[in-house]
């Protein structure tokens, strides 16, 4: 017999299931296992001689189980409601041990920090599942938004020779005889492409050597990242807004079942445009503090409860709040944005230098050697337009849109000032 998959079963049909053993009960005449596959729960009925096969099967021991699927009506948050199978044969595939952290009971708390040293198990929960699921549905909608924007999907070092955003939070390596960094950010390589390619995006990782330990930050993250030739930062906050839009319109579709498991009611959130001078005075007004040429976390949640539900790209930021490559408006301000989203920021972006002398006199501004980005300077020589992007984060967006308070909660395997395995 072919495997059949829990999502497929119809009424009637002879089945041969393969899963893992979710719940197991064992009454006096009857036997009961809950049967779970990568597509759901499947209740399992055990009559007769099989009974005694129950005391061999473990919770999350993988199974193979044959028998036939019975019209039912169960009842359970996350089972399949309208069948269950009656069994005729039970191989027990692999016995698990005792288990470290509890899998079958949403009841039952266990710290965070002890579900991540056995992240493979925790995983294996329906509601933790369902997190991930709902981040794949949005990792390919972001992709088949941007190739039908007529984007090119490119892959891009993470190996550096110099920093990519200035600063000095950088993870250092060697590299056979050369000291090198892991990469903050893929800028000056999407940017490089884009001159030649016009519309390149990808799905990077970047490594930030801050030693902070916060719910919302890491130090090693995944982003969104997207850049196009022959444009400004009106045309990408365009392309963000719609773009994000239509992930969150994905995940509505796709989910309903997830989202109503995790206990969240998704709306397409609304769009915002406002001048950094004008939320500075938003601000003022509220009596909410800034931090210079930056919002303030504080000013981020004010923007969402005067905005709910809204993309607010903050926009004209000061030159000073942004990095060397990000394109001057006269003496002050940028062509750089923010994008606040429920509360907190989920992406940067803007208008790109494409002139090397400006380049050049903003890395010496900042106290960085042009020397060290020769070849990232030289490659805007070779007539290369202007050109505009975005940086959005991974994690930060699945965290916000699930309503979920610590970021780790949305990483399969964290990495943080302390945490280095699983």
């Amino acid at each position: 017999m072919e495997r059949t998959y829990i999502r497929d079963l119809k009424e009637g049909e002879k089945v041969l299931l393969n899963g893992w053993a979710y719940d197991i009960r064992n009454l006096a005449k009857l036997g009961f296992i809950v049967l779970r596959d990568m597509t759901g729960f499947v209740q399992c009925v055990v009559k007769g001689d099989l009974m005694k096969k129950l005391g061999d099967i473990s919770i999350e021991s993988a199974l193979e189980i044959k028998g036939e699927v019975k019209a039912a009506n169960v009842k359970a948050e996350f089972l399949r409601s309208d069948v269950e199978i009656v069994v005729n044969e039970i191989i027990v595939v692999s016995k698990a041990e005792r288990l470290p952290i509890q899998i079958n009971d949403s009841n039952v708390d266990t710290e965070l920090s002890t579900r991540l040293d056995f992240r493979f198990l925790d995983i294996r929960k329906p509601k933790i599942k369902a997190i991930f699921d709902i981040q794949s549905t949005m990792l390919q909608a972001y992709r088949e938004f941007l190739i039908n924007e007529g984007a090119m999907e490119a892959i891009f070092p993470s190996i550096i020779g110099a920093s990519s955003e200035g600063g000095t939070e950088l993870f250092k390596a060697k590299y056979f005889d050369r000291e090198v960094f892991l990469s903050q950010s893929c800028q000056l390589y999407k940017q490089m492409l884009a001159c030649s390619w016009e519309k390149v995006f990808t799905v990077f990782s970047v490594w930030r050597a801050e030693k902070h330990n916060t719910p919302r930050h890491l130090n090693e993250a995944r982003q969104y990242d997207y850049e196009e030739a022959f444009c400004d930062e009106f045309k990408v906050m365009d392309v963000l807004d719609r773009c994000v839009k239509h992930m969150i319109e994905k995940v509505s579709e796709k989910h309903s079942d997830e989202l109503k498991l995790l206990n969240v009611e998704l709306k397409v959130p609304k769009s915002k445009y406002l001048k950094f001078a004008e939320v500075e005075e938003l601000m003022k007004k509220e009596g909410v503090p800034m931090e210079g040429h930056d919002l303030s976390n504080d000013a981020e949640k004010k923007l969402d409860e005067l905005f709910p539900d809204t993309i607010v790209f903050v926009h004209d930021w000061p030159i000073d709040g942004k990095p060397f490559y990000i394109m001057p408006k006269g003496d002050e301000l940028s062509g750089g944005f923010d994008a606040i989203y429920k509360g907190m920021e989920i992406a940067s972006g803007g208008q790109r230098v494409h002139i090397p002398e400006i380049l050049e006199k903003q890395l010496k501004e900042r106290d960085l050697d042009p020397k060290d980005f020769k070849s990232y300077i030289d490659s805007f020589r070779f007539g290369a337009p202007p050109h505009a992007g975005f940086g959005m984060g991974v994690e930060r967006l699945t965290m916000l849109i699930l309503g979920i308070q610590n970021i780790r909660e949305v990483v399969l395997f964290p990495r943080d000032r302390t945490r280095i395995t699983p």
